[in-house]
């Protein structure tokens, strides 16, 4: 039995429906090799495939990964410029083939900075795979937590001003549905690759409850073992969303 149906046979009540993935140590891996940071992004780009595969193979419902945060445009302009390249290549390279794996994929983030060229290219990306079902991969590029916060926000306010909405009525409900990532379960699952132990700004309202997990592995280096890996961890822990470890229990064995 593949390694894929192994990890579904044995826990299959315990696969998260939502993961999410901040890919670290792209720089570090091409520095270790003598080779541009911009090689260590495009290796990194090959272990993203591997990832949606996996999530394909143990049919988890939705993928997240951190692709550039709306710090990353403090690096050096050439590095943006590189990467901005490789982001639009990867769109012209990948999508065909996700689409043929049923695959919705989708940007959230702010894209007014990002050239012309590539914010058309994302639209039409989504346009392309938006009636697939087997997986919803979204990018998070020119994102943060924050932002993500804020503009829901805004749009709260923005409806308060217009007589919309009183400013008491306001609830979690509201705010949430006004967040980039609301129509998908919340992560189950956290992974941060190369080491640091931080959630950088990433969804930092929709992390409230999710299982985190840290891999020294840099991430062109983490393909399917690791991945699987990281499902053993979340599959052996108790999920209690402030409950006490007898009422799980309690309730596991109804």
């Amino acid at each position: 039995m593949p390694e894929s149906e192994q990890i579904t046979a044995r826990h299959s009540s315990t696969i998260p429906r939502h993961v999410a993935i901040i890919m670290d140590g792209n720089g570090r891996w091409a520095k270790q090799r003598r080779l541009p940071r911009i090689a260590g992004h495009r290796a990194g780009v090959k272990s993203v495939r591997r990832v949606v595969e996996c999530c394909i193979d143990t049919g988890i419902e939705a993928l997240t990964v951190f692709a550039f945060s709306t710090e990353n445009w403090r690096r050096p302009q050439k590095e943006v410029g590189l990467l901005m390249e490789l982001f639009l290549n990867a769109l012209e390279k990948e999508v065909k083939k996700l689409h043929q794996h049923n695959v919705r994929m989708r940007i959230v983030g702010d894209r007014s900075r990002f050239p012309m060229k590539l914010q058309n290219r994302i639209a039409e990306a989504e346009r392309y795979t938006s009636d697939n079902t087997s997986l919803t991969f979204t990018i998070a590029a020119n994102y943060g937590g924050r932002w993500d916060i804020t503009q829901a926000a805004r749009e709260l306010g923005h409806a308060v001003e217009r007589g919309e909405l009183e400013a008491d009525k306001i609830t979690e409900e509201m705010l949430q549905s006004g967040l980039s990532l609301s129509d998908l379960p919340e992560p189950d699952l956290f992974i941060r690759t190369g080491g640091e132990q931080r959630i950088s700004n990433f969804l930092l309202w929709q992390l409230a409850y999710t299982e985190f997990y840290f891999t020294d592995t840099l991430w062109p280096d983490f393909g399917k073992e690791s991945f699987f890996a990281a499902l053993e961890s979340f599959a052996s822990r108790q999920r209690r969303f402030g409950r006490t470890s007898e009422q799980v229990e309690r309730e596991v064995s109804l």
